[in-house]
């Protein structure tokens, strides 16, 4: 009915450790149903721009993961994204981007920053991950990024975007905290404690190391990521009233 000419598929079964017990599930959102947005977008001649993550890595790497790397994924969350990524590639050679992300989050929905804000609300002190370091990345600037490549039809493959730097989920943390208290988001300080992912047990694996190397990105669109720390920021300040 609309006939567009760009598809953008951000829908995901996002819910990593829960996916280990319903893998049925999060395959049929993320494989076949990456899938068949790519049908349906190859039945009208339009482009489809499919979001994935860096969680199709296994983190042994030890520089940042360039598009082309190879894939080792860890997880049933992180499998099945890596088969949708397949599925889409396969059904639109030529008219799919695939545009993956790292950490995530914004102002609405269940991401890390609003858990870690109201965790911090809640409690005196909080435990969190410090030996898994990857990219936060503010949902408004993959927004920007995924404009870009809608403005530009003739990419195609596979690309990486995330904020600029990188940090441990700790570190990630203590931003989060001393941020949000400058800000007056926080009415009191919370200590965040330092742990490592064998005393925080999940039933997913996650990668230690999911850094995302942007540059053919940041070439193809002329787009420069800013730092994390400036866009958690300028999110937190959506919060403020």
């Amino acid at each position: 009915r609309e006939n567009p000419d760009v598809i953008v598929n951000a829908a995901a079964y996002t819910a990593v450790d829960q996916a280990e017990s319903e893998l049925q599930l999060a395959a049929a959102v993320n494989e076949a149903g990456a899938r068949n947005v790519a049908i349906a977008t190859r039945a009208i001649r339009a482009r489809m721009i499919h979001v994935s993550t860096d969680f199709v890595f296994d983190g042994e790497a030890a520089e940042a993961y360039a598009p082309d790397a190879t894939t080792n994924p860890l997880s049933v969350y992180g499998r099945t994204k890596r088969d949708g990524e397949l599925a889409v590639l396969g059904e639109l050679p030529g008219a799919a981007v695939v545009l993956r992300t790292s950490w995530l989050y914004s102002k609405t929905g269940k991401n890390f920053v609003t858990t870690m804000l109201r965790l911090m609300e809640e409690r005196d002190e909080i435990s969190v991950v410090a030996d898994q370091v990857g990219t936060p990345t503010w949902a408004c600037s993959l927004a920007q990024a995924v404009w870009a490549f809608v403005d530009q039809p003739r990419l195609s493959g596979i690309y990486h975007w995330s904020d600029a730097g990188l940090c441990s989920w700790y570190e990630f943390a203590l931003a989060i905290e001393g941020e949000a208290r400058e800000l007056g988001l926080l009415e009191k300080a919370a200590r965040v404690r330092a742990i490592s992912s064998a005393e925080y047990p999940a039933a997913a694996r996650r990668p230690r190391f999911s850094v995302l190397d942007c540059a053919s990105t940041e070439d193809a669109l002329n787009l420069q990521p800013e730092r994390w720390r400036f866009n958690l920021r300028a999110m937190l300040k959506e919060l403020v009233h």
